[in-house]
């Protein structure tokens, strides 16, 4: 056991007269949704140089590291991965649009005759955020669609322009809904068109691709669809 102990010495010593050490230089920074904070943070990106050091001074390089992304707050870093997050008032500014945008495309599909349907769609758009939406406003929006493109999506399937227009809005923001907040926001969307009445056909192609964007299966859209016109 005392050689043992006396390697392990000579180990310890080594260690504390060789060793590494990175020296860090910022090369950005923003800010960014911290997963050690949980927060809105303002951080630094970083990119290491690795000197193999001597009594801790720092002489042979060993090459680069990183970039890391470094948290203001808490110090932490973290791969490059993280601004792929992000931020909570960017997060919730993606989401407002996301149900503005749901929301007319269904009214599009479905037509704004229906006063009911105008004042579920209204409701739903406030709720994520846009307080001031009234279904006035909506009406006009969908109006303006119409004559601007010459699309009227009343019994018809879901055009191409629609359909590019929900994918724009919807695949930024998928990736960062829980399944239940995508399935939510299906069924938002399936209460607006059921408002007046059963789904048409325009209508039932419209939410089909809003399932579609926001990455739920072929299977789970037809079992939210159909639970939507189940009264609860």
């Amino acid at each position: 056991m005392l050689p043992v102990r006396g390697q392990n010495g000579r180990v310890t010593r080594l260690a504390r007269l060789l060793g590494t050490r990175t020296a860090w230089t910022p090369v950005g920074d923003g800010e960014f949704f911290c997963p050690g904070c949980g927060g809105d943070r303002n951080y630094q990106r970083l990119s290491g140089r690795r000197r193999f050091t001597v009594l801790g001074v720092p002489l042979l390089p060993r090459g680069t590291t990183g970039p890391v992304v470094e948290c203001a707050a808490c110090g932490g870093h973290f791969g490059t991965d993280v601004l792929d997050h992000p931020t909570t008032t960017r997060f919730s500014a993606m989401l407002r649009d996301a149900v503005h945008t749901v929301a007319l495309a269904v009214l599009s599909a479905g037509g704004t005759g229906s006063r009911t349907a105008l004042e579920t769609a209204a409701a739903t758009v406030r709720a994520a955020g846009l307080a001031d939406c009234t279904e006035e406003q909506l009406a006009a929006l969908v109006e303006a669609l119409a004559a601007d493109t010459g699309r009227a999506y009343e019994d018809q399937p879901c055009g191409a322009g629609l359909a590019i227009e929900l994918h724009e809005a919807l695949d930024p923001l998928a990736p960062h809904l829980a399944p239940a907040g995508r399935e939510s926001m299906l069924l938002q969307a399936a209460r607006i068109a059921l408002a007046d009445g059963p789904y048409t056909p325009a209508e039932h192609d419209t939410l089909s691709t809003v399932g579609a964007a926001l990455t739920i299966c072929t299977n789970d859209v037809t079992r939210l669809l159909t639970e939507a016109r189940t009264p609860s």
